[in-house]
């Protein structure tokens, strides 16, 4: 059974930095990507960013230049780069990781099974 466990979080003024952490408890096999999401109270959870089994990566618009994502696979580990933190980064931030399970029949995409970590809390004052 895979787990995946964030830390790193905690509080920080406007302008500070974190690092979070996730780590795999167990392999998975065909990872398709991982990432990061957040999500603040009574928002959707958005990406944040994201790196495919080829090593590109997205960003979402408002962190792009401030945030950055890096794994360790050695590790079995995710991190999350957090620089130049606003306010409006307060949020959950969950780590996340797709995993190829097959391939839908009549499209040929390939199906996702999702694994989620519990979150961390991030709070950035102003």
């Amino acid at each position: 059974q895979v787990q995946l466990v964030e830390s790193g979080g905690g509080l920080v003024q406007t302008g500070g930095s974190l690092r979070l952490s996730c780590v795999a408890s167990g392999s998975i096999p065909s990872i398709n990507a991982v990432g990061w999401y957040r999500q603040a109270p009574g928002k959707q959870r958005d990406l944040v960013a994201q790196i495919n089994s080829g090593g590109r990566t997205n960003y979402a618009d408002s962190v792009k230049g401030r945030f950055t994502i890096s794994r360790d696979n050695a590790k079995n580990t995710v991190y999350l780069q957090m620089d130049s933190l606003k306010p409006e980064d307060t949020a959950v931030y969950y780590c996340n990781v797709d995993q190829k399970v097959g391939e839908d029949a009549r499209s040929g995409l390939p199906l996702i099974y999702e694994h989620w970590g519990q979150g961390t809390q991030v709070t950035v004052s102003s």
